[in-house]
């Protein structure tokens, strides 16, 4: 018998994806309007995007 081939909708995860994003365009705001040289501004680009995933990491701590 041949197996049925699963098929993944990756629309159903979609949310995830925008709320990253969102919360990356907020980060690099923050950060850029700290920042006062070229220097700060990769700093505060590298800290954009880790973050969410810091983020979600202390809320999880919090949490359980």
């Amino acid at each position: 018998m041949a197996k049925a081939k699963k098929q993944f909708n990756s629309s159903q995860h979609a949310g995830t994806g925008a709320t990253y994003g969102l919360g990356f365009v907020g980060a690099l705001i923050y950060f850029w309007q700290q920042s006062d040289t070229f220097w700060l501004v990769l700093l505060g680009l590298g800290k954009a995007i880790v973050w969410p995933a810091y983020f979600v990491y202390k809320f999880f701590e919090l949490v359980y």
